[in-house]
């Protein structure tokens, strides 16, 4: 019975496809490598042999930009691949509405958080210690303010969303969004697990509260995923990374935490569960189509189409 020969493109083609997967897993392990490691390493240190406290933002920034670090040194010197498909670009004119949405949904999310509160009775509606944080500053004047330096925090941010969501989901499971978005979701939420043991976060039940922040880091890694796609740019997850610190987590956890004296664990999923009734929305809506050259990613250096270079692509910063 004879066989049916491959032919020189076929085969060329299959060389080729696992030429580009090596590269690929070689340089998801090096990111994973060399960001863990040195994260890592610079939270034990300075936290158990220097003594200093990550409580202190300056003592952070290191810290926050180890993932966009990683994932430079492996895109210039491990894969060579370069930055065309980074979304590094600000994309205003065609990615404004998921800028309003990174800028304007931690703030819907933190009403939301708040709202559910009341109605479980865990909280009762005082905004005192809101204002005794913001030394005497009425709330309603220190969320706006929270609100208008998020602008100016986000190169800050997208120091993890350059290493996180730019560069690594699209890697971890090229053509398999979900997968890609849980299995970064996971990575990502584990990269942070030190730092319930450096006194930066405080669980009751570290196992349980661990698992907690696991769930949260997946349905903000599912958020942020939406608007990257969408947008084609980095700097709207930034963004929206950013609101989701400095007024989701930070006005509920005042409110919450020294407001209501919820512990950790319990603050955390009730951020948590506005933010999965996003999702669930998001997916009723349905998948509209990704705006931008980051749908699947090979691991060469990504050549950018003509319809990519007009002025009007959808792509986030």
């Amino acid at each position: 019975m004879a066989s049916k020969a491959l032919s020189p493109e076929s085969g060329g083609m299959k060389k080729s496809r696992m030429r580009e997967n090596r590269t690929r897993k070689k340089g998801v392990t090096a990111f994973l490598v060399i960001c863990f490691g040195a994260s890592w390493a610079y939270v034990f240190t300075v936290r158990f042999a220097c003594g200093l406290s990550l409580e202190n933002p300056l003592v952070q920034l290191p810290f926050g930009f180890m993932p966009a670090i990683a994932a430079a040194v492996v895109r210039r010197w491990v894969t060579k691949e370069g930055f065309a498909d980074s979304g590094l670009r600000l994309r205003l004119r065609s990615a404004w509405p998921y800028y309003a949405a990174a800028w304007l949904g931690p703030l819907a999310l933190t009403a939301a958080t708040m709202g559910l509160a009341a109605a479980l009775g865990l909280w009762t509606p005082d905004l005192t210690p809101l204002r005794d944080f913001a030394g005497g500053m009425p709330a309603w004047a220190f969320v706006l303010l929270l609100m208008a330096v998020l602008p100016l925090l986000t190169p800050i941010y997208g120091g993890e969303e350059f290493g996180w969501t730019s560069y690594l989901r699209p890697r971890l499971s090229p053509g398999g969004s979900v997968k890609a978005t849980v299995l970064t979701g996971l990575i990502w939420a584990s990269w942070h697990y030190p730092l319930a043991f450096a006194g930066y976060i405080e669980f009751p039940g570290v196992l349980v509260g661990l698992l907690a922040w696991t769930v949260s880091f997946q349905f903000q890694e599912a958020l942020l995923v939406w608007l990257y796609v969408r947008s084609g740019s980095v700097w709207v997850v930034s963004l929206a990374h950013a609101g989701n610190n400095m007024v989701l987590s930070l006005v509920s956890g005042i409110l919450l935490s020294e407001g209501a004296g919820l512990e950790t664990t319990p603050v955390t999923l009730l951020m948590t569960a506005p933010m999965a009734i996003a999702c669930a929305v998001l997916a009723l809506w349905g998948r509209a189509p990704p705006a931008g050259p980051l749908r699947s990613v090979s691991p060469r250096r990504t050549r950018v189409s003509r319809a990519h270079r007009q002025p009007c692509t959808r792509r986030p910063q």
